[in-house]
């Protein structure tokens, strides 16, 4: 193949240049993207901007970092799919580009953009006559991109702290807020749903909140300091949302009455701390090391996406209950996150980052009104008693309209201490069977393929280098030992990486772990306030929905946006993802749907209709643990788009630009670089206690 550039064709190299080591496969093999009308190449870091005519050309793609490489002669390869293009004009030997800030807080240095060789001087002679000296600032708008000495390009400099940056004690602290309000409604969306469905209380429900926000505090610092120590925060997952649901709803549990909430969290306590084990297990003998090698882009893609769309029976079918509060709810938030997100307030883009808060208050204030207003007062009717009971048939009619649209039905607020420190076992002791525990081992894979997917993802926003299989082993077993933790305090979910991160990270532009550790102080004390629980536990359940609505949805796209890494035109990828979502949704219905007769558990919300599978499903062997097990398992959607993802994209032949392999640091070149030591090693050295276990340490 030869340059586009005739001045360019067979030169020799440059006597002082030195050449690279072949340290990836497409170096030894001499790989050259292809460009085609079927593929969408694409590499495994952001997606560059594309080149201004005063610009230097577009970066190559690097697979083994994970992140385009600077040209070493100024001009990008051509293939002999694309027509030859104009020679670009190349910046004079002394124009500089921007290097990673060091946590120290120096000013970063200027190095040339030619991977630390120089330019030969025909490079330098084709550039303009006029062109300035220097390269022209780049405006506040601008993207710009910075540069190692490498020649690796490790991030987009837009982000305002980077993973080791400390600006100051009350800087951080804003952030830190900030990053959580921005995230409030994964944290706390999943007990008001949980809860409920387990026959609890609103006091039930407000001290399981306050037990969330403690867990996801302390959990979240134990990640950060221990685990992958990239800025995650760690909390109930909607990965775990379902098959807790399933477990709620299982058979055995239909018929209880005194003290069913207690009963089934202890089940559920049992589940969760079997199935964390595993995942620790999973993480720090070395497993997940080998796994993550077979875990690419097109798995994790439908994965996380099958996820969002497995509650479509949830969301709208109460919104719809009381539309007039559910719709503004949804309208509102679309609204802040995408038609105001641009408008910034004192540089911050308020709208887009506190969408999900300011929605729930505007909406909750109308909610207020409308209820104060006596649009929900029906004569006669009482809504302390419950439907059953009530005589008249209008009070039965519009019971469901009380119940969901009213502001004042939840004394939680009311009967909440004000002071209340969660502890573990609070429920009691754990309940352990093995078929329950059996389902969330399955869970726990699951959840430890969407971390690997946000691991990634974020490390190319804040980090210099993705992590090492090591590191990555190291934070899906702490995310192991952190779920036990979860499992013993009774936050009825695991605890693991919320998905919602990255997005989180890439709005706020705040990548510094100081300051989501110091979020996370803020959080635990936060939860010892027992009328902030209450408080929560306040939220009308047509809201709740509204939110789950959008926060679901969110969660598809994020999944969806793993694509990203892949070529997402490839027509092998567009096979397989769409057989995933496919049959992700079409396999649950046929187990949901079996043997199920019309008007049959009635006991049952519709909404819920789909968990109660572990009765009726199509398995049905003399071996009742084994049905249930079975049948659960492929009634969550979660589980077959992972399954079918999995075998495919590791059977189909394809390419690994074309599959998107995920590139994880090699351990020996992180233990080179400072700069990515001191991104992934352990404080305190610890880090020399897992330095035999070469499947752990960095």
């Amino acid at each position: 193949m030869s340059n586009s550039d005739p001045n360019h064709r067979n030169r020799p190299p440059s006597p002082d240049a030195k050449p690279l080591p072949p340290s990836s496969w497409a170096k030894k093999t001499g790989f050259r993207p292809k460009f085609s009308g079927e593929t969408n190449a694409t590499d495994s870091a952001q997606l560059a901007l594309p080149p201004r005519p005063s610009q230097p050309a577009p970066a190559i793609a690097d697979l083994e970092a994970g992140r385009p490489r600077a040209p070493a002669n100024g001009v990008a390869p051509a293939t002999d799919k694309v027509p030859p293009a104009a020679p670009v004009p190349v910046p004079p030997k002394d124009q500089t580009a921007k290097k990673r800030r060091d946590s120290d807080g120096g000013t970063k240095g200027s190095v040339p953009s030619t991977n630390g060789q120089a330019p030969p001087p025909a490079t330098a002679a084709a550039a303009p006559v006029d062109q300035p000296q220097h390269a022209r600032r780049a405006s506040r708008h601008e993207e710009v991109v910075d540069v190692e000495d490498d020649g690796f390009v490790p991030r987009h400099s837009h982000m305002k702290y980077e993973l080791r940056d400390s600006p100051g004690l009350v800087p951080i602290g804003v952030y830190g807020i900030q990053h959580y309000v921005s995230i409030l409604g994964s944290l706390i969306l999943i007990p008001l749903v949980i809860v409920p469905a387990m026959g609890g209380s609103h006091e039930e429900t407000a001290m399981v909140v306050s037990t969330v926000l403690f867990v996801s505090g302390v959990t979240t610092l134990l990640h950060i300091t221990f685990g992958s120590r990239l800025p995650l925060i760690q909390g109930p997952s909607f990965v775990y949302l379902a098959p807790a649901l399933a477990i709620i709803n299982s058979p055995e549990f239909q018929g209880l009455n005194g003290n069913k909430f207690k009963h089934i969290m202890k089940e559920l306590q049992g589940a969760i701390i079997i199935g964390s084990a595993f995942q620790a297990l999973l993480g720090y003998t070395g497993l997940m090391s080998l796994l993550v090698r077979l875990i690419n882009p097109v798995v994790v893609s439908p994965t996380i996406a099958a996820v969002g769309l497995s509650f479509f029976s949830y969301g709208f079918p109460i919104v719809g209950t009381c539309l007039e509060i559910g719709a503004v709810q949804i309208l509102v938030v679309v609204v802040f996150s995408l038609y105001l997100r641009k408008i910034s307030i004192l540089g911050h883009r308020i709208f887009l980052i506190y969408a999900v808060p300011l929605g729930l208050a505007i909406t909750w204030a109308f909610a207020f009104m409308l209820t104060e207003a006596g649009l929900y007062n029906y004569k006669g009717c009482d809504i302390n008693i419950p439907a059953s009971n009530m005589v008249s048939q209008h009070c039965r009619k519009n019971f469901s309209r009380m119940k969901h649209c009213r502001v004042d039905t939840s004394h939680a607020l009311r009967s909440s201490p004000w002071f209340r420190f969660p502890y573990p076992l609070q429920w009691g002791t754990p309940v352990f069977h093995w078929k329950m525990a059996l389902v969330m081992c399955v869970v726990s894979v699951i959840s430890s393929v969407d971390s690997v997917g946000s691991y990634h993802a974020s490390s190319l926003l804040v980090a210099s280098r993705p992590p090492t299989p090591g590191v990555l082993s190291r934070g899906i077993g702490l995310e192991g030992l952190t779920s036990v933790l979860a499992g013993l305090w009774g936050t009825g979910t695991g605890s693991t990486t919320i998905t919602e991160n990255v997005h989180t990270i890439a709005v706020t532009k705040m990548g510094s772990r100081r300051a989501v550790q110091l979020g996370a102080c803020f959080l635990i004390v936060l939860s010892l306030v027992g009328k902030v629980g209450g408080f929560i536990a306040s939220i009308p359940d047509v809201i709740v929905a509204g939110l789950l609505c959008f926060m679901w949805a969110m969660l598809t796209a994020l999944g969806l946006s793993n694509l990203r890494y892949s070529e997402a035109g490839s027509s092998r990828n567009i096979i397989i993802v769409g057989l995933s979502l496919f049959f992700s949704l079409s396999i649950p219905a046929y187990f949901q749907q079996y043997g199920l007769s019309p008007n049959s558990n009635m006991s049952v919300p519709n909404y819920f209709q789909p968990y109660v599978v572990a009765s009726h499903g199509p398995i049905q062997s003399k071996n009742g643990g084994l049905n249930y097990v079975l049948n659960t398992l492929f009634s969550l959607h979660m589980v077959i788009a992972f399954l079918v993802a999995f075998i495919l994209d590791n059977t189909v032949p394809g390419s690994k630009q074309e599959r998107g392999v995920y590139v994880w640091s090699e351990a020996e070149v992180a233990r080179r670089e400072p700069a990515v030591a001191s991104d992934y090693e352990l404080p305190l050295r610890v880090g020399r206690i897992f330095r035999w276990v070469k499947w752990v340490g960095l």
